[in-house]
C-alpha cells in the first residue's frame, strides 16, 4: 500500500473518532475510487436549463413553497429550493441528482466537488408519487434541497443535474444561484432607453453596487454583473463591467450605449384550465375527444403595433392547480389548442408559443404551422391543469435569436421584472461568489 493511501486511511480513522465519518469517507472514496458514488462533471453538457429525457413535463425550480420566482437562496440560511416535474411516460427511472459549481457566465468552475459540497456528491430523488384520478397518468417527482446529506459550502452559480442512474443519462438540468452570507447592496432602476431611437420600445436597467464589506483589488477583472428579464436566460445580459467607481461604490450606468437595454415586450397573454367543467379565462371550449381532455384558447391576433394596454400577469410564468378536485397530483394533462391570426406575411422564420409553459425554449412541440383553410397559424400541445402566461415569438431561419417583438410588439411601459446578480472573484480564489442580488421593475408613472 503506497504512502498516499496509508495517510488517507489514517486520516479516516481519526475522522471516525471525531464523528465526522461522512466527510472523511467521501474524501477517501473521491481519491481512491473517483468513479464510486461521486458525480463526475458532465463536460459535454451545457450549463443551461434543458430537458433531455422524453416524457418530462412541467418542470419547476423555485423557493420551497413558492409557485414561481427565481431559484436563489442564501448560503447557510436554512432556505431550501424545490424541484418538481412529471414523467408522462412513467418509465422505470432510478433518478439521482448532483450540483456543479459554475462561473458567473455559466462555464464549469475549476473547483472540485468536494470543495463546494459537504457530504455525498450525488443523492437519490426519493419523493416519487403518482397521479390520482387523471385521464393522462404520470409519475410526479419532487426534490427539496440542500439536505443534510448534501450541503452547499460556497456561493455562486450552480447547475442542478438530474440523471437516470448515471450522469451520462441526463434527464434535465436547471440553473440556480447561492447568495453569499456577506452581501453587497444594489440599488437599481428601470427606465425607458436613453437612446432616442428605442425610447418607445426598450427598457434600460441601471444600477449601483455598494461593496463596502468586500475588499476588491482589481474590480475591472473580477467584478461582474448579470441582468435577467422575467427569469428567462435566452436574452440575459451577462459579463457587465462597471463604468464609474469610487471606494466601495460601482456604477453600472451605460447612458445611451445600449449595453443594458431589453425589449420592453408586451403584457403576456393568459388562459385558465384549472377547471374542466366549464370554460374559464380565454378558453372558448373544452371537450373530451380521442380519450383526452382538450381545450381551445381564444383566437389570438398579432399585435406588433398599437398602444400599450396594461394587464396583470405572472410575467410569463404559470401555476398548476385543479379547482374541480383539489389535492396532490390531481391535475390532469390537457391538449391545448392555440390559433394566431396575422394580417401580414410571415417569411424566413418560424413562430412558437413561448413562456414557462415551453420551459422558456422554442420547443418543437410549440412550433406553429399555417392552416391555409382558415388562414391562421396553429399548434397544440399538452399542458398540466393550471393558470398560464404565454406569448408568441419569431425565430429567423438560420438563427437562434428569439424575436419577442415580431408578433407581440414592444413597449417601454411593460412591467417586466429584472433580477440583477453581482459576482466577485476574490483575490487568491479561483471561483466567482454571488455577493449581491435584487429585483427591480419599471414604474411607468414616474
Amino acid at each position: 500500500m503506497n504512502t498516499k493511501i496509508k495517510n488517507l486511511l489514517s486520516a479516516t480513522k481519526v475522522a471516525f473518532k471525531n464523528k465526522v465519518f461522512l466527510s472523511a469517507f467521501c474524501l477517501l472514496l473521491s481519491t481512491l475510487f473517483p468513479f464510486y458514488s461521486f458525480a463526475q462533471s458532465p463536460t459535454d453538457l451545457p450549463a443551461t436549463n434543458n430537458i433531455y429525457a422524453e416524457g418530462i413535463h412541467s418542470v419547476k425550480l423555485t423557493l420551497q413553497g413558492a409557485n414561481f420566482g427565481q431559484p436563489i437562496i442564501q448560503l447557510n440560511s436554512g432556505e431550501r429550493l424545490e424541484l418538481s416535474f412529471d414523467d408522462l411516460l412513467q418509465q422505470d427511472r432510478f433518478l439521482k441528482y448532483t450540483l456543479i459549481h459554475c462561473t458567473h457566465n455559466w462555464q464549469y468552475s475549476p473547483l472540485n466537488q468536494i470543495e463546494y459540497l459537504d457530504g455525498f456528491m450525488e443523492d437519490l430523488i426519493e419523493d416519487v408519487s403518482f397521479s390520482f384520478n387523471t385521464i393522462v397518468p404520470y409519475t410526479h417527482y419532487s426534490l427539496v434541497f440542500p439536505t443534510n446529506q448534501m450541503r452547499i459550502l460556497r456561493s455562486g452559480n450552480y447547475l442542478l443535474v438530474v440523471y437516470d442512474n448515471d450522469i451520462s443519462n441526463p434527464v434535465l438540468t436547471r440553473r440556480l444561484m447561492i447568495l453569499d452570507n456577506k452581501q453587497a447592496g444594489i440599488q437599481g432602476a428601470v427606465t425607458w432607453a436613453q437612446d432616442l431611437r428605442f425610447r418607445d420600445t426598450k427598457q434600460q436597467v441601471d444600477f449601483t453596487a455598494y461593496t463596502g464589506s468586500y475588499s476588491i483589488r482589481n474590480p475591472a477583472m473580477y467584478l461582474r454583473a448579470t441582468i435577467v428579464q422575467n427569469g428567462r436566460w435566452d436574452n440575459a445580459i451577462e459579463n457587465l463591467i462597471y463604468r464609474t467607481a469610487k471606494p466601495g461604490e460601482y456604477g453600472f450606468n451605460y447612458d445611451n450605449l445600449n449595453t443594458n437595454v431589453f425589449n420592453g415586450g408586451n403584457e403576456f397573454r393568459t388562459f385558465d384550465i384549472r377547471t374542466l367543467r366549464s370554460t374559464a379565462d380565454r378558453i372558448t371550449s373544452i371537450n373530451f375527444n380521442n380519450r383526452i381532455n382538450q381545450a381551445y384558447v381564444v383566437e389570438d391576433l398579432a399585435r406588433p403595433w398599437g398602444a400599450f394596454v396594461t394587464n396583470t400577469t405572472l410575467k410569463g410564468h404559470n401555476i398548476f392547480a385543479n379547482s374541480d378536485f383539489p389535492g396532490r397530483n390531481t391535475e390532469d394533462y390537457v391538449l391545448v389548442h392555440f390559433t394566431l391570426r396575422i394580417d401580414f406575411p410571415v417569411a424566413d422564420g418560424d413562430l412558437y408559443v413561448f413562456g414557462e409553459l415551453t420551459d422558456w425554449r422554442t420547443d418543437p412541440k410549440a412550433k406553429m404551422a399555417f392552416n391555409p383553410e382558415n388562414s391562421y397559424w396553429e399548434t397544440s400541445f399538452f399542458c398540466k391543469q393550471g393558470f398560464y402566461n404565454y406569448i408568441y415569438v419569431f425565430v429567423p431561419k438560420g438563427s437562434d435569436t428569439i424575436d419577442d417583438a415580431y408578433i407581440e410588439g414592444s413597449h417601454w411601459q411593460t412591467p417586466n421584472n429584472y433580477t440583477i446578480l453581482l459576482y466577485l472573484q476574490e483575490e487568491g480564489t479561483s471561483y466567482d461568489k454571488l455577493i449581491g442580488t435584487t429585483t427591480v421593475s419599471i414604474n411607468a408613472n414616474d
